[in-house]
């Protein structure tokens, strides 16, 4: 059965790439269809397939610009003709559950989410503070048309499998489906390599991911204001200069982007790692525990279903106060901290169970009428 991998777009390496990349390990001979890639920014066992993109592809420098051109993704998307393929599989956290399946085909979304930025989260994108009031208001006009889009191609996907019970969730309630739940992989071999002894003497809290607004580093920021420990922030992205622009004390570092194989060492040395944002799943909490550090999380998202409460610190409320009141318990709940259970919590999020639990998803869907 010849097979087409979707997936939104091929520019930055991260927890949604990883998973197609888990996805071509399972099917060898599958070609992939992209709304945009930029050559050379992919693991080899994507970038040696057959890729194909969109009219989007020849914009000048849409590879730093692509989100401008939100509205144009629908019909980018759209505009692919898969005859011949009989399993089409989908990767989508934008619009590529929206690819049209050719006829007598079957189509597999695997959803990272919804699109976050028309639905629950659109505020954190585009309220007041967050973007330019042209932008608020392109945004505001093309929400309602994208909302209609987003559910009305939810349709043409035969069987949905969600990153996260969290994701399921909402699946349901904007599109109206069911779907299974298959976490994404994590690989987690070179932070399970180091030894769980002497860990966390680094003396720091670490913050570490892309500063986009739902991430909400500003908060921990904020918090870490009024707090003397020390605070390691790693990344960057499209937030960068409003959150490094103000004064900040001296015990709170930004280190950029930092290569993947200094990586194990900054988590394994941190006191815990701070994961402030309601995520889909997320990744980085799964690598902390991986090295035997603990998470200090906002207890909303996936990380109520890869952290527990023997292995992380939960705060309830996402503000700076209610932040800085968890790191100041920390000393006290870190008493009972166990670095091998978080090891083995991490452990249970492999790359083999997820490619075992989406070869039992394809053969329900092949085996099963197309749902509608």
């Amino acid at each position: 059965m010849k097979v087409a991998l979707v997936h939104d777009w091929l520019v930055t390496l991260r927890g949604g790439e990883r998973v197609l990349e888990a996805l071509c390990g399972l099917f060898p001979g599958a070609d992939i269809y992209t709304l945009i890639h930029q050559p050379g920014t992919m693991p080899p066992l994507i970038e040696d397939r057959r890729i194909y993109t969109s009219f989007l592809q020849d914009i000048p420098g849409i590879h730093t610009r692509y989100r401008h051109f939100l509205p144009l993704f629908p019909r980018a998307i759209e505009s692919f003709r898969l005859e011949g393929y009989g399993l089409v599989l989908s990767s989508s956290h934008c619009v590529a559950k929206g690819i049209r399946k050719p006829p007598g085909a079957r189509h597999l979304g695997y959803i990272h989410a919804p699109m976050r930025y028309m639905w629950d989260l659109f505020d954190d994108y585009f309220g007041p503070g967050r973007a330019s009031l042209p932008v608020r208001t392109a945004a505001r006009s093309v929400r309602p048309w994208l909302q209609r889009w987003d559910r009305r191609t939810s349709a043409g996907v035969d069987r949905f499998v969600a990153n996260s019970q969290h994701i399921a969730g909402k699946i349901h309630r904007f599109w109206g489906r069911e779907a299974s739940v298959v976490h994404p992989p994590v690989a987690l071999e070179r932070f399970c390599a180091g030894p769980l002894e002497g860990t966390g003497q680094g003396g720091y809290f670490l913050w570490l991911g892309a500063f986009a607004p739902y991430k909400r580093l500003d908060i921990a920021l904020e918090a870490f204001r009024a707090l003397e420990a020390e605070l390691w922030v790693v990344g960057t992205g499209q937030e960068a200069s409003k959150l490094t622009s103000g004064a900040l004390p001296p015990h709170i570092r930004f280190l950029g982007n930092v290569p993947d194989a200094e990586l194990p060492t900054l988590y394994r040395n941190a006191r815990a790692l701070l994961f402030t944002g309601e995520e889909d799943f997320g990744i980085t909490p799964l690598e902390a525990q991986a090295t035997g550090r603990p998470v200090i999380a906002y207890a909303k998202g996936g990380v109520l279903e890869t952290v527990t409460p023997r292995t992380g610190l939960f705060f309830s409320e996402q503000t700076p106060e209610a932040l800085a009141t968890a790191v100041r318990q920390f000393d006290d709940w870190e008493r009972a901290f166990v670095p091998a259970e978080a090891r083995a919590q991490a452990q249970r999020f492999s790359r083999q169970a997820f490619l075992h639990g989406m070869e039992a998803e394809v053969e329900a869907l092949l085996r099963s009428p197309v749902v509608r």
